[in-house]
């Protein structure tokens, strides 16, 4: 039995006999505390016994597997074992990766930022409106009072026209409040809409490279394959993958790591050109998509990059110790050559994973 198989049918195992007694003196919270209980321990085994890394879309995919909540990710994962291919990180990202509602999920995210962003506005416009509304009324109300106190009358008459005088320069008072008010909140709406924007641009920046991430990444490929499809232009995309990167965290540590991928975005983005989008995708892996170019325009395109990385000798500077060649694995697809985008992404990582098998610092089209 598989890894994953013992961890589903231990989840479902039948009662023993005489084991109906007992059930019926524990108390549901008891029994739902043990289950979570057993959940988190056998995605903790998994996560060890497959040397993952603690990351939230990890634990969410592998929970959805071994909880039985998503039936389609335990059948991956014990079809992964039955063929004694490796559950790793890089796979792991290929679940994520292909996920149908993925893409929706983002697209509804950015439909609610939308229209906070827009009821914002509206606010902002209303909120302007209104005090210039109130600050006319104001100046208006300002003068007929002054008028008022002008006029000369009978001292009966004079006590009741102070009383108006005195309602009415209360009346201003507030309405002087209330544009106050007013002011302030349309600064407030400023505000937030310009944080709001700044948010939704840092939400689109990997922040250890500077390149997009694999949320622009997402958009980035749903507009451009409308586009080229409108256009009838080709479009590719391909996936990049450090070779042997677990190796450089272990012997040089972690902020090497990140030094190296930092180079190595470096190299994509000068040598990519105006023609092609490069992003972050994940990890140690790098995305980019090719305007205008079928697979084997952008296979060459790619593999001049990976020559130029390849050709580089980079050092740790904290050490005085060469990395040595810090070469990376291509797999290409076309986008344009099927009616399904996302098609596109699983053969790209197939052509990554068959780079990899081949002897990895290549670059394979899916």
């Amino acid at each position: 039995m598989t890894f994953a198989s013992r961890f589903l049918t231990r989840s479902y195992r039948p009662a023993e006999p005489g084991a109906a007694d007992a059930a019926t003196d524990t108390a549901p919270a008891s029994r739902a505390e043990e289950a979570r209980r057993a959940l988190l321990a056998r995605i903790g085994e998994f996560v060890e016994t497959h040397d993952l890394a603690v990351t939230a879309s990890n634990l969410a995919t592998i929970c959805g597997g071994l909880s039985g909540s998503h039936p389609e990710l335990a059948q991956a994962f014990t079809a992964r074992e039955i063929a004694g291919e490796p559950i790793d990180q890089r796979w792991l990202d290929t679940l994520a990766r292909l996920d149908p509602e993925g893409h929706s999920r983002i697209a509804g995210l950015e439909a609610l930022m939308d229209k906070l962003e827009y009821s914002l506005m509206r606010f902002a416009q209303t909120a302007r409106s209104a005090q210039n509304e109130t600050s006319d009324h104001r100046g208006a109300l300002g003068a007929q009072i002054e008028a008022m106190a002008d006029i000369d009358l009978a001292p009966a008459a004079a006590g009741e026209l102070a009383q108006v005088i005195d309602l009415s320069r209360a009346m201003l008072a507030r309405i002087e409040q209330a544009e106050t008010s007013m002011a302030r909140s349309r600064e407030e709406t400023d505000r937030l809409r310009e944080n709001l924007a700044k948010a939704r641009m840092e939400a689109d920046v990997d922040h250890l490279t500077g390149l997009p991430n694999r949320r622009a990444f997402e958009r980035r490929l749903v507009s451009a394959s409308l586009e080229a499809r409108a256009k009838g232009e080709a479009l590719s995309l391909a996936f990049c993958d450090v070779d042997h990167f677990k190796l450089v965290n272990d012997r040089h540590g972690h902020d090497a790591g990140d030094r190296v991928l930092c180079a190595l975005a470096g190299t994509l983005n000068e040598h990519a050109g105006t023609a092609c989008f490069v992003a972050r995708h994940g990890g140690e892996e790098f995305v980019l998509l090719f305007y205008g170019m079928d697979k084997e325009a952008a296979r060459a395109k790619l593999d001049t990059i990976r020559r130029a990385q390849a050709a580089r000798q980079l050092m740790n500077r904290d050490s005085g110790q060469p990395f040595g060649r810090v070469t990376f694995s291509g797999g290409v697809a076309e986008v344009t050559e099927d009616t399904d985008t996302r098609s596109a992404l699983g053969r790209a990582d197939a052509a990554l994973y068959r780079a990899k098998q081949e002897g990895r610092n290549r670059v394979v089209v899916g």
